[in-house]
C-alpha cells in the first residue's frame, strides 16, 4: 500500500451517508476536505463538525466539498447532523477501511492504556492528489485553518 503523503495519490473511498453513497470519484476534478474525527456527538467531534459546518457556504465559494467519516452508523450520523443541524455530508465507515487506507486508525494512550482509535486527521484532495495533511488536530481555528489553504490553492 502507498504511503500517504502530501503529493502523492489520496486513496479512493466509498461511504454511507445519512443521504446515500458517497465516492471518492463524485470529486473528480474538484477539490474536497476529507477529515476523519473519532465519534459522534462527543465534545470534539461535536465542535469539529460545527466549525465545519459553520463556514461550510465559505468553503462552497471556495469551489471545496466537505466530507467527514469516522466509524458510527449512517443513523448515527443523521441523529448526530439533525441534533446539531450540521451542514455536510458524514461518512460511515464501521469496518475501518477508509479510516486504514488514510493511516488514521492509530495506536492512542489515554491514562496510561494504550488502544486502537482514530487520528483526528484531515486531508486536503485536489483532483485525487493529497495538497495538504493535518494530523493530530486540536480542533480550535482547525476549520478555518484548512479554509483558508484550501481558498488559496
Amino acid at each position: 500500500m502507498a504511503k500517504i503523503v502530501e503529493g502523492g495519490k489520496a486513496p479512493e473511498f466509498e461511504l454511507e451517508t445519512a443521504e446515500g453513497a458517497i465516492r471518492s470519484a463524485d470529486f473528480q476534478g474538484k477539490t474536497v476536505v476529507v477529515y476523519f474525527y473519532p465519534k459522534d456527538d462527543t465534545p470534539g467531534c461535536t465542535n469539529e463538525a460545527k466549525d465545519f459546518s459553520a463556514l461550510a457556504p465559505d468553503f462552497a465559494k471556495a469551489g471545496v466539498a466537505l466530507v467527514g467519516v469516522s466509524k458510527d452508523s449512517a443513523k448515527s450520523h443523521a441523529k448526530f447532523t439533525a441534533k446539531y443541524g450540521l451542514a455536510i455530508p458524514l461518512g460511515s465507515d464501521p469496518e475501518g477501511k477508509v479510516v486504514e487506507a488514510f493511516e488514521s486508525w492509530v495506536e492512542k494512550k489515554l491514562y496510561g492504556r494504550e488502544y486502537m482509535g482514530i487520528d483526528r486527521s484531515t486531508f486536503l484532495i485536489q483532483d485525487g492528489v493529497i495538497k495538504r495533511i493535518w494530523r493530530k488536530v486540536k480542533v480550535a481555528g482547525h476549520a478555518q485553518e484548512v479554509l483558508d489553504v484550501a481558498a488559496a490553492l
